[in-house]
């Protein structure tokens, strides 16, 4: 619990804290997921959005022991992907997702507040974050969430409507 915490102090701090002088962005030439150049940044991001897939395919067939390992290993590339390029909203929103997948829900809701704070109106982070307060009892909350869906004519507003009527089921 420690470590997490920590992580999330210095993911904060890294979201508000420039990190890129003029001109830089790494000076790394091979291709490897290093992350020492923009194409080990995707690729750390790629790789765990691969994860999350197959740790999603791997719940719906009811394996959430292996779903977990997924979701953990997806996680660990996120941590890496956000200490190289940090405030960006999609990386937050899955650092959230997977640490709500992990039952760590105090963490999430940090992950999803710093995307928030950079992209208010990302429709990712609004709909997991509103699943996390229902999730959580905090009705309000999750149709506050709703509430900034609701123009958006997209597939999150609908189905964080579906769990707070109860017509869906929502996983944590």
């Amino acid at each position: 619990m420690k470590n997490k915490f920590i992580t999330i102090l210095i993911c904060s701090f890294l979201a508000i804290t420039p990190v890129y002088g003029a001109g830089s962005g790494g000076s790394d030439s091979g291709g490897s997921d290093s992350g020492g150049n923009e194409a080990g940044k995707l690729n750390k991001y790629r790789t765990a959005v691969n994860f999350i897939n197959s740790g999603k395919k791997l719940e719906k067939k009811g394996k959430i022991e292996k779903a977990k390992q997924k979701y953990e290993k997806a996680y660990d590339r996120l941590v890496e992907a956000n200490e190289s390029k940090p405030s960006n909203p999609d990386i937050l929103n899955y650092l959230g997702f997977t640490s709500r997948k992990l039952g760590n829900f105090e963490d999430a809701e940090v992950y999803y507040k710093l995307g928030l704070d950079i992209d208010p109106m990302h429709n990712g982070i609004n709909e997991y974050l509103g699943e996390l307060y229902f999730n959580t009892g905090r009705i309000e909350l999750a149709k506050e969430r709703l509430n900034i869906l609701k123009n958006c004519n997209c597939e999150e507003y609908q189905e964080l409507k579906e769990i707070i009527e109860g017509t869906k089921e929502s996983k944590y």
